[in-house]
């Protein structure tokens, strides 16, 4: 019985799952968008939550917790210099998770989980506000 058991177990061993988490939430913070499937992508929102907030603490033991559990120090150090800049004023909710398709091999859905305040997006919104300013008038409509 599992009875108290939280977690998904996803077809695989203690030691592959640990794995598996590290490996899609240190694909996350550095692509900052990944396609996967949905119960693997609810389960990995927890982890890269606690990486962010680990990364907003930006102290010298954090930064090694971070690194335990990443394993790769250009992510730590993304993550401690420029995703944790973008969250400091958001208490939690760091992650989207936007449904696409259904996958054609084995019909499962595939979700895109992405970060709240994705780099594309912050300078998408600076230059569409820029240039907005420049052209109070808004576009002419000479033919």
């Amino acid at each position: 019985m599992r009875h108290r058991k939280k977690g998904r177990q996803l077809g695989r061993q203690t030691k592959h799952r640990g794995a598996l988490f590290r490996n899609l939430v240190t694909s996350l913070l550095d692509q900052e968008r990944i396609e996967t499937t949905e119960a693997k992508a609810k389960e990995i929102r927890g982890f890269t939550d606690r990486m962010i907030t680990l990364g907003k603490e930006g102290t010298l033991p954090a930064r090694r917790r971070a690194l335990g559990f990443l394993r790769s120090k250009s992510v730590v150090s993304k993550l401690f210099d420029d995703v944790a800049a973008r969250f400091k004023d958001r208490p939690g909710g760091y992650t989207r998770i936007i449904k696409t398709r259904r996958r054609i091999g084995d019909a499962a859905e595939m979700v895109a989980i992405e970060l709240v305040a994705r780099q594309e997006t912050t300078a998408l919104k600076k230059s569409s506000a820029s240039q907005a300013q420049a052209s109070p008038t808004g576009p002419s409509t000479s033919s």
